[in-house]
């Protein structure tokens, strides 16, 4: 059997990926698929850890244009979160696959916090780390905590799950003349202005030699040909 070509990976989900065929909430089917793919993955012999957003239950940004307090509509959404990571946590425990949540908000009656320490004995077992919660701050998107917690983690790239097949110059599904990229540079996503992720996450990417690999979610099996250098997906890194 071949080695993977990423060894060690952050996977980035949106919440709204959970939402599958609904306008709202969670799908059993669409987190049973992802779970699917993510052991498939696993099982090339790649080492995985998860940050999911929570668009699918509530944006605390979208809270806050309205005139509403930031700080408690962020807090809001990091529990809807911790929602998502727990029907992660559901699926991988159905099929027997061991997986920790480690919340950058406390939540102690339903997961543990995030500490180093617990996070490197959770990889080193091989465990699936869930990191849930956010950076646990407000004003830091989930991209942002995907960057950090890929740093801590020791991660070789972010994988990002998208709607599309990899990082184009406009939205392909509004202009049929979007230029779909093959590779890229964190400093061409940043001067072009490319939104795949926020600015702060792909700096901070950039600061830590994290690579960044944007596929289609809807792909099933994507993930498991994508970690071995296979299927379609950009790739940015540092070179």
């Amino acid at each position: 059997m071949s080695k993977p070509k990423f060894a060690r990976i952050l996977y980035k989900i949106s919440g709204e990926a959970l939402m599958g065929s609904q306008s709202f909430g969670i799908d059993p089917e669409m987190v049973s698929r992802v779970v699917e793919d993510i052991i498939s993955a696993k099982e090339q012999g790649t080492s995985i850890a998860l940050v999911v957003g929570g668009g699918n239950i509530f944006r605390g940004v979208a809270l806050a244009s309205g005139g509403a307090d930031r700080v408690t509509g962020d807090h809001m959404g990091m529990m809807a979160i911790i929602m998502n990571a727990l029907a992660l946590r559901m699926e991988f425990d159905k099929r027997g696959v061991p997986a920790t949540i480690l919340s950058g908000l406390a939540v102690p009656q339903v997961c543990d916090p995030f500490t180093q320490r617990g996070m490197i004995e959770a990889r080193d077992r091989g465990d699936v780390v869930i990191f849930a919660g956010g950076t646990g701050n407000p004003y830091f998107t989930s991209d942002t905590a995907a960057a950090l917690r890929a740093a801590e983690f020791g991660a070789d790239a972010i994988f990002k799950g998208t709607q599309v097949d990899g990082i184009y110059s406009a939205d392909p599904k509004k202009d049929p003349n979007a230029e779909r990229f093959q590779t890229l540079s964190h400093d061409d996503v940043l001067e072009k202005r490319l939104t795949i992720m926020d600015a702060a996450a792909v700096a901070l990417s950039r600061d830590n030699d994290i690579d960044l690999v944007v596929f289609s979610i809807h792909k099933p099996g994507e993930l498991a040909r994508v970690v071995m250098g296979e299927g379609i997906f950009t790739y940015v890194s540092s070179a």
